[in-house]
């Protein structure tokens, strides 16, 4: 059977602005009028950001609950801890996919080397909503290298996909997920063209970051900096578009169809829920970052 091509069904354009501790991010999602694609509540492209030594930033010591956080390096070095005593560090191409569920205090900060030196920063942060049954769910991590990021690439060697969540081109990723998600990073050359199932039921965008591409029959041009939102199919096309490069993100989930109400780091189903999450934290409940030791 003929796969059906997702369309694209509008655009949304990103904008810059500043978060964490100073640290400028590209944000398609969410945008005014447009609150959440169910299950992702947020999109964050840091940089590319060039650092003199002594100038990087991060994100401080910062609670979470109720969903979970996916770090995707490009460029750079970060270090993160958390308040269950887990610490560790993410270089290019690596993947960390962190389930805040019950609560959890965070820090994400550049490497030491990079606060010192300065350097390149590139990378994603994605939000991604977990469902009421999993709201409290024992917080996890899922730290992977770059070496363990399954890579595929078309036969005309055109098109190139490194798959952090869901499959494509016959590979499957590593990384387990509480709910089907997709989540790949495509990056095209001239002539490249690739098709990729997406579940019917899953609500499905492609974020340009660099170049432009052809999204959808018979092909929208979607440009750096433009998410397109994709209407109902079962397949994803991608084609170079008229500067012959491009590279995006393809997400792509189940939603949840659930009320959802979020306020900064907490996302929960009901204001109740929110204000007992403020007073969990408040009150030392999500634990606190331990200070390291040389």
């Amino acid at each position: 059977m003929t796969p059906q091509i997702r369309p694209v069904d509008h655009l949304v354009t990103a904008h810059r602005q500043s978060e964490g501790g100073g640290f400028i991010v590209r944000r398609p999602l969410p945008v005014a009028g447009l609150e959440m694609v169910d299950p992702f509540l947020l999109i964050d492209e840091l940089g590319p950001i060039d650092y003199a030594p002594g100038q990087a930033v991060g994100a401080p010591d910062h609670p979470h609950r109720g969903f979970e956080t996916v770090s995707y390096i490009l460029e750079g070095e970060t270090e993160h801890a958390d308040s269950s005593g887990h610490r560790g560090s993410l270089g290019a191409g690596d993947v960390q996919w962190m389930t805040a569920g019950a609560g959890i205090v965070h820090a994400e900060m550049p490497s030491r080397r990079m606060q010192e030196r300065g350097g390149r920063m590139h990378g994603f942060q994605i939000w991604v909503n977990l469902p009421a049954r999993l709201k409290m769910t024992e917080p996890r991590y899922q730290d992977v290298p770059a070496a363990q990021i399954p890579q595929a690439t078309t036969a005309d060697g055109k098109a190139h996909v490194r798959v952090v969540a869901g499959e494509a081109l016959g590979v499957r990723a590593a990384i387990a997920t509480h709910t089907p998600i997709i989540f790949q990073d495509w990056e095209l050359q001239p002539d490249g063209d690739a098709t990729v199932a997406v579940p019917r039921d899953h609500n499905a965008v492609v974020f340009v970051f660099e170049g432009n591409l052809l999204v959808g029959e018979p092909g929208q041009v979607v440009r750096e900096g433009q998410m397109a939102i994709l209407g109902a199919g079962d397949a994803v096309r991608l084609r170079s578009g008229p500067d012959g490069h491009g590279r995006a993100l393809l997400l792509a989930g189940q939603p949840h169809n659930e009320p959802m109400t979020r306020y900064g780091p907490f996302v929960m189903n009901t204001q109740q829920e929110i204000v007992q999450a403020f007073r969990d934290y408040q009150t030392g409940r999500m634990g606190a970052i331990a200070a390291k030791r040389d």
